[in-house]
């Protein structure tokens, strides 16, 4: 299975796109609250999204009129959620999530990216059954393996793992069970130092040269992009 970036370069990406990262949290919210209501007690999506937004320092404020806006109580914009899934450069395959208001703008701004650094957009199912949906919740090397290990087990984790090549460590965890999970160990004092639910790669595909820069630059506009949420792809080797 593919393994996710650092928790360095996770929080370097955050601090790359504070400018916009209110943007996308709002709409995560909006879209949230819309499908499963205002309560995050009982929408686990919704807490998520909220606590993205805690973690960028989001005030009170904001989060609650995002969520009057979702369930009707103001006036908002009402997003769209889409997929979309393509080949960049090598044949790395590439998922782009979407929150959108004008879904043709959206595919075509998509699509010219793809189009701009050698990959191309494909059709809807052509990469996403190379990826499955996991929760991680990661730690940096020196974490204490022995105690990590025995918590997530206790809090009903699927798995554990520590990559030999800088002793970090990933908990992973089924979508549904990571909320539950997170706040086990966060209460047994092992808080990770990122974590999310994210989709992650069954197999990598590694890259080098013109092709790994290729790749990189493609997930960077992508990601960079107002309408885009999350991107995801099977490029190992980019640094």
């Amino acid at each position: 299975m593919g393994r996710g970036p650092s928790i360095e370069a996770r929080k370097n990406a955050q601090d790359a796109q504070r400018g916009k990262i209110f943007t996308k949290v709002i709409r995560e919210i909006s879209v949230a609250a819309r499908a499963g209501g205002g309560d995050p007690h009982t929408n686990p999506r919704l807490r998520s999204a909220i606590d993205k937004g805690l973690a960028v320092n989001m005030t009170k404020d904001v989060i609650e009129r995002a969520i009057k806006k979702a369930t009707g109580e103001l006036e908002g914009v009402v997003y769209e959620e889409i997929r979309y899934e393509g080949y960049g450069a090598g044949g790395v395959a590439v998922i782009v999530d979407c929150l959108t208001d004008n879904r043709v703008r959206t595919v075509a701004d998509v699509r010219h990216a793809f189009g701009k650094f050698g990959g191309n957009l494909g059709t809807e199912g052509s990469v996403s059954f190379m990826f499955h949906k996991v929760g991680v919740l990661s730690y940096d090397a020196g974490a204490n393996e022995d105690a990590i290990t025995e918590a997530a087990i206790e809090a009903g984790a699927d798995d554990v793992v520590v990559y030999p090549e800088d002793g970090a460590i990933d908990v992973l965890t089924s979508p549904e069970a990571f909320a539950g999970v997170k706040a086990a160990m966060a209460a047994a004092g092992l808080a990770p130092g990122f974590a999310e639910v994210t989709m992650r790669a069954d197999n990598d595909s590694p890259v080098e040269g013109e092709t790994a820069e290729q790749v990189q630059k493609l997930l960077r506009w992508l990601e960079d992009m107002d309408d885009v949420q999350d991107v995801y792809s099977n490029a190992a080797g980019l640094g």
